[in-house]
């Protein structure tokens, strides 16, 4: 690419702040090698001074949790007309709230676990072992326990006994005012990561093979704790639907330039879609970047061509 100005803005004060580090920084060195100058910059209270006196060609966002992924960032970007890679406000925002983005999903007919969110003032309100024992009786176990909001497996447990729904509740508010209850499926975990404006495609799917636990945040970003397959061990037919439904998902929730599904498939071949990420992680061993070597390409090329795209449409 030609010697384009683009600013990484990592870090941030959400609780993933030490991944979004490590994805800026493995990022600017990839766009440096393929001829960019790449300025670091922190998403703190110089950065729309740094905007104005410094403004660089376009912005790469690689913040992780609320600031980064729930559109507040990108409003700002856009209200400053700043071009940038990744989707847009409002679509960040609906893709954040699992929830919500969960019916969306659901309404337009792709496969996700059975879910019941509820607010902290419920448990607190009707009483904590009543609210958990209808829990139970309704999505059965065992149950996934996760914040209604943010990443990085942060506040996710699976829970297969009654007994320890307490804990985990207790630990998932810690990083969320609501929890969202989900139905477990078991199977094979994988990502499929989706990348490209407008013509979006689905890269080679990721399968996650950890110990037969959850895919937790200790699981995620210690190298060597989980070993991954690319291409997934998947016959043709389901490695179709993963892709489809991870395609599918990027367009329903109207998600721009990358993305990644997490799924769970069956034993039946079906795949359940669990989340969709807005700005999936680039550390050393995180899934997009497994996914663009399987794929033969280098992450700076693929980076800098999605600034190629932010500035045309910028």
């Amino acid at each position: 690419m030609s010697e384009r100005t683009i600013a990484v803005l990592a870090g941030g004060l959400s609780h993933e702040r030490e991944v979004s580090l490590r994805s800026g920084r493995r990022l600017a060195a990839d766009l440096r090698d393929v001829g960019a100058v790449v300025l670091e910059w922190d998403a703190d209270a110089t950065l729309l001074e740094r905007l104005r006196t410094e403004p660089p060609e376009a912005v790469v966002v690689a913040l992780h949790g609320g600031q980064g992924e729930n559109g507040s960032i990108q409003a700002v970007l856009e209200m400053l007309g700043v071009p940038f890679v990744g989707t847009g406000s409002r679509a960040c925002r609906l893709a954040w709230d699992k929830p919500i983005a969960k019916a969306e999903l659901a309404r337009a007919g792709l496969a996700t676990p059975d879910w019941v969110v509820l607010p902290h003032a419920t448990f607190r309100d009707l009483g904590a072992r009543a609210v958990l024992d209808a829990i139970v009786a309704r999505l059965g176990l065992p149950l996934m326990i996760k914040p209604d909001q943010g990443g990085s497996a942060l506040g996710a447990k699976v829970v297969y006994d009654a007994e320890d729904l307490p804990a985990a509740m207790v630990d998932c508010l810690a990083y969320g005012n609501a929890v969202l209850a989900e139905r477990f499926v078991t199977g094979t975990e994988v990502a499929v990561s989706v990348c490209g404006w407008p013509g979006a495609r689905a890269l080679p799917v990721v399968e996650v093979c950890g110990d037969g636990g959850a895919y937790d945040y200790v699981a995620r970003y210690t190298p060597g704790a989980t070993t991954f397959r690319c291409p997934a061990r998947l016959d043709d037919e389901v490695r179709a639907a993963a892709e489809r439904a991870a395609l599918d998902a990027h367009r329903l929730l109207g998600l721009r330039d990358l993305s990644r599904t997490d799924a769970i498939i069956d034993q039946d071949g079906t795949v359940w879609v669990l989340e969709v990420n807005v700005n999936p992680g680039l550390t050393e061993t995180s899934l997009l970047p497994t996914a663009v070597a399987a794929d033969g390409k280098h992450l700076g090329e693929l980076f800098a061509g999605l600034v190629e795209e932010a500035i045309r449409r910028g």
